[in-house]
């Protein structure tokens, strides 16, 4: 069949610079450039360009340019760019549209028009450079008071905690399974994690067993799928997290294709190779807060209650209602994914229409524990589409305890947001399970990147503290009156609980 679809970019190579070297060629995964033998040139298909920049960062003379293709359809604001190439590409292939990474439309981010607050004469701001800035945290239920005694001089507790989580930074790598990304990346992950005092989350695909001594800094899944979960699993990280959403797909399952499933990949997730990896759209014993409660407590009987469990749901128009029913069945941490969460593959139409935003779920989960009485029995993590520093502290005065990222991870180690992740192709080694294709990351550079992404951003958490003039994290959970909305909606200023600037 003919194809009535045009290609996205177009590939323009500078013959004078060229020097037909044939690293294009070779990095390229999706067969874009190509050597010509009989003409000696290297030529380009720009039907396969996704704009993933490989070659363009690896030209050694600077002779590529990729742009956008200048032929357009008449502009039309209702049928766009994008929903012309969509309708044709499903009239030629009857299936459903695949994407990678999180929701890119502009009308869900709320980061932008929150403004921060900051301290001036009647309130001194801190110097972090001088003066003590706590940003460490704790995550887990909290008792609803603490019973002290004085022995020998000593004050000393006596009420006895539950498991908790220690993160010397409020932030998290979010659930990022093996067969989605390399067994590369995730031991970057790790390797971060554990140097920055924080922790990485396994995903649904369980642990490889080259992982299990990063342990102490890992979070382990259990989904629909079961991918992985055995004892010796559940035991050697710090927490367990059951599944039930992610902001990408809410509401579905998920689907790891059998090409992405090697040898390796189907033994840590105890299924044949080579065949789909499905996870349900339900858990098959979860159907209410009843059967939730069970399985939090034999996750907690199997662990011997020395782990806190967290729940992981997408945020939706009742997140606030669930996450009580949540708190109340026995979870530890409730673990929120916006609508502009990532992920390696899902439905395009689901990914950018089905969800809410972070920040709204953020604000009205926490607001319903407090109203409660119950918000100290769980911790709140947030995740789904957190691009800065400022978006960590702009959550955590949201009400959220800490924060999880997972693509801003990936940009630091090199992705591009290609939004081809589904392909198993990812030009940077990124979002692949092929051993060929997964040797362009190095574990070691990539970790140090990471580790140098959550310094850089912890230090500028403490400098945003300082500026607001709060030395702890604790003083800023919550702490609405440090937030300023603009260009919102008395409606969307009511559910954020934040005044209009000026107010």
């Amino acid at each position: 069949m003919k194809t009535y679809l045009l290609p996205e970019y177009i590939v323009e190579r500078d013959a004078e610079r060229c020097i037909r070297c044939k690293v294009c060629v070779n990095q390229c995964t999706y067969d874009t450039h190509y050597y010509d033998a009989e003409d000696d040139v290297i030529r380009s298909r720009d039907e396969n360009c996704v704009n993933c920049q490989r070659c363009v960062t690896f030209c050694p003379t600077h002779a590529i340019t990729i742009r956008k293709n200048p032929n357009a359809y008449r502009e039309n604001s209702n049928w766009t760019w994008e929903t012309f190439r969509d309708i044709k590409k499903q009239s030629e292939t009857s299936g459903v549209i695949l994407t990678g990474m999180g929701c890119d439309k502009p009308h869900f981010t709320y980061w932008d028009r929150l403004l921060l607050n900051a301290s001036q004469v009647t309130n001194p701001s801190i110097d972090p450079l001088r003066e003590p800035m706590e940003i460490r945290t704790y995550l887990g239920a909290k008792p609803d008071a603490l019973e002290m005694e004085l022995e020998n001089g000593d004050v000393v507790l006596k009420t006895q905690l539950t498991p908790q989580l220690c993160l010397e930074t409020p932030i998290m790598f979010s659930a990022m399974s093996y067969g989605a990304i390399s067994l590369n990346v995730q031991e970057a992950l790790a390797r971060a994690a554990t140097e920055c005092g924080t922790y990485f989350n396994s995903g649904e695909g369980g642990l490889h067993k080259s992982l299990y001594k990063y342990g102490s800094h890992a979070i382990v899944q259990v989904a629909s799928g079961r991918f992985g979960v055995h004892p010796e699993y559940l035991d050697v990280a710090t927490a367990v997290e059951i599944k039930i959403g992610q902001g990408a797909k809410p509401g579905i399952g998920g689907h790891l294709p059998g090409e992405k499933v090697t040898e390796d990949v189907a033994r840590v997730r105890m299924i044949p190779p080579g065949t789909d990896a499905l996870s349900p759209a339900p858990q098959h014993d979860i159907y209410s807060i009843e059967d939730l409660r069970q399985l939090i407590y034999a996750i907690k009987e199997a662990t011997n209650y020395t782990k806190p469990v967290s729940v992981k749901i997408a945020a939706v128009h009742n997140s606030a209602a669930i996450a009580s029913g949540m708190v109340r069945a026995g979870a530890d941490i409730i673990a929120l994914d916006g609508v502009r969460g990532a992920t390696g593959a899902a439905p395009k139409v689901i990914r950018d229409n089905v969800g809410i935003p972070i920040e709204l779920a953020i604000a009205q989960v926490d607001q319903r524990l407090r109203e409660e009485g119950i918000r100290n029995k769980a911790s709140i993590v947030a995740a789904g589409g957190i691009r800065s520093s400022a978006d960590v502290v702009k959550a955590i005065a949201l009400g959220a305890d800490a924060v999880s990222i997972a693509t801003a991870a990936l940009v630091a180690i090199g992705c591009t947001i290609c939004q081809r992740c589904y392909t198993g192709k990812c030009p940077w080694g990124i979002a692949t399970s092929d051993p060929w294709i997964s040797k362009r990351v190095n574990p070691e550079i990539a970790s140090e990147r990471l580790a140098n992404l959550l310094r850089a951003w912890s230090f500028e958490i403490k400098e945003m503290m300082g500026g607001m003039g709060i030395n702890a994290i604790e003083s800023l959970r919550g702490n609405r009156l440090a937030l300023r909305g603009v260009g919102l909606t008395d409606t969307e200023l009511k559910i954020l609980g934040v005044k209009m600037a000026g107010e």
